[in-house]
């Protein structure tokens, strides 16, 4: 298997998901748009912003070195921002064809592309509703400050390494 820094790729993928029009889980893409605006100069960075994951974000996968999964978590507690390592992982039941999860993304560009990044993350805000609507509750919306620092962070150490040669801390 390759990594793929061996393949032309970006360094950090930034990879967010969510509905802008159902409330919190409109933070993904939010986020995105920040680091767009953050990392607007800095080559080494892609954002792709997306309502859902889907698998032919693969292939974009395939090329990164680094890869930042963003969305928004019913699981979690309201404004909780988390950041955790994610590994490949095959869907249980069978790649749906429209939504696919960070493993399951993983998994597909490993199998597709004989090609994974060297580190990816997730990051998620705890939602408290995913009702319609245009607007964060007051939980996220207090949280948005640590998630944007939160995802600087993340990116920064991932540029930070030295591809093959060294590993970032979590």
């Amino acid at each position: 298997m390759k990594h793929s820094s061996e393949i032309d790729g970006v360094r950090c993928l930034i990879l967010a998901c969510g509905n802008t029009l159902r409330s919190d889980d409109g933070v993904g893409p939010w986020l995105a748009a920040w680091a767009e605006e953050q990392f607007a100069a800095d080559g080494d960075v892609r954002v792709i912003s997306r309502q859902q994951w889907t698998p032919e974000l693969a292939q974009e996968i395939a090329t990164a070195e680094a890869v930042v999964f963003v969305d928004g978590a019913v699981d979690s507690a309201p404004g909780a921002v988390r950041v955790a390592r994610v590994q490949p992982a095959a869907a249980a039941a069978g790649l749906a064809t429209h939504h696919a999860g960070a493993a399951e993304l993983l998994a597909l560009s490993e199998e597709l592309y004989s090609s994974l990044p060297r580190r990816a993350l997730l990051l998620t805000v705890g939602a408290e509703s995913t009702e319609m609507g245009e607007t964060f509750s007051e939980s996220v919306r207090d949280a948005l400050p640590h998630a944007c620092q939160t995802l600087k962070a993340a990116v920064l150490r991932l540029l930070a390494t030295d591809g093959a040669n060294s590993r970032p801390t979590d």
